[in-house]
């Protein structure tokens, strides 16, 4: 059975999201503010005569009408990035702000990243970390293509990541400390939501890989609260549709750690569905309804899910 199925019951037009789910993903580039503005960009993108069409919520994410965004010199010359429409969503719910100190989890390749750096103005510290230590230099090639400075990289396990090489150890050491501003969990997941550029995602979907990588997600998340300071900010977001990977992670860690789910500002244009509160008997915090589900068909885009947490102690 092809898994979309089973989330027939929480679309709101099942004809056009299994539709949508068929159709290829348009091209999408993201306008890299590190290394030039918006308007700069585009009228690049004119001289050169690459056809793009702004998105409705977004200045700086483009649609490109060529499907090989990487062929063009802005692109090459770090003026552009490409990455999918939907997945710009976890930085503009974070909101980082320049000098902080901001901690992605799971990092790699770099869009999210890349996309958080710009937003903080290069300024401040942002930790990109991963596990895998071969995707780790994807992170660095992005990092260094689109002039990226104030990235540290760490190659730790997210769920036990350790404070000791960011935290005081000498009195004349200047930069340390010991928690963080805010911190993105663009958690792995089953990725159904990606089946748009990846159908094979369908193919290989399982329950039993579901419960597994949920076991993770949970652990990620609750680091993420832990290392975080009171009133600082955690998002979480994941690429699937699935509840157990979603609303039932936010579920699991409320009532284990010190956070709260909050509600965050969608931009104008883009068309969200809530969050849910049960699903196959099982029943969620009435808050996780402040979370923010994507459907395909409704933007265009692939699916995606991102909730806001503050941390209250």
């Amino acid at each position: 059975m092809n898994p979309l199925q089973r989330y027939a019951p929480l679309v709101d037009d099942e004809e056009a999201f299994f539709a949508a789910c068929e159709r290829p993903l348009p091209s999408v580039v993201r306008v890299n503010t590190i290394k030039t503005t918006v308007a700069r960009a585009r009228e690049a993108l004119d001289d050169e005569g690459v056809a793009y069409e702004p998105t409705d919520w977004h200045p700086g994410v483009l649609k490109l009408e060529d499907s090989s965004p990487g062929t063009n010199w802005p692109y090459f010359h770090g003026w552009l990035h490409g990455q999918e429409e939907v997945s710009a969503l976890p930085a503009i719910a974070l909101d980082p702000q320049p000098g902080e100190r901001v901690w992605d989890t799971c990092a790699a390749p770099g869009s999210k990243t890349t996309q958080i750096a710009a937003m903080m103005d290069d300024e401040g510290v942002l930790v990109g970390n991963d596990n895998n230590l071969g995707r780790l230099s994807a992170l660095r090639h992005n990092a260094e293509r689109l002039g990226v400075t104030n990235l540290v990289v760490s190659n730790q396990d997210a769920r036990n990541f350790s404070m000791k090489p960011f935290g005081e150890r000498t009195p004349e050491q200047s930069g340390s400390f010991e928690q963080f501003d805010r911190v993105l969990v663009d958690a792995p997941c089953s990725c159904e939501g990606t089946c748009r550029k990846n159908p094979d995602v369908l193919d290989e979907w399982t329950m039993n890989h579901v419960k597994s990588v949920a076991g993770i997600q949970k652990g990620i998340l609750r680091r993420a609260v832990q290392v975080t300071k009171a009133g600082g900010t955690v998002v979480y977001s994941t690429c699937t549709f699935a509840p157990e990977e979603n609303e039932a992670i936010l579920d699991f860690v409320l009532e284990r750690e010190d956070c709260k789910v909050v509600e965050w500002d969608v931009p104008d244009g883009f068309e969200t569905a809530p969050g849910i509160t049960e699903w196959e008997g099982d029943e969620y915090d009435p808050s996780v309804t402040k979370a923010r589900r994507v459907y395909p068909h409704h933007n265009d885009t692939g699916g995606f899910f991102t909730a806001k947490l503050e941390v209250t102690a």
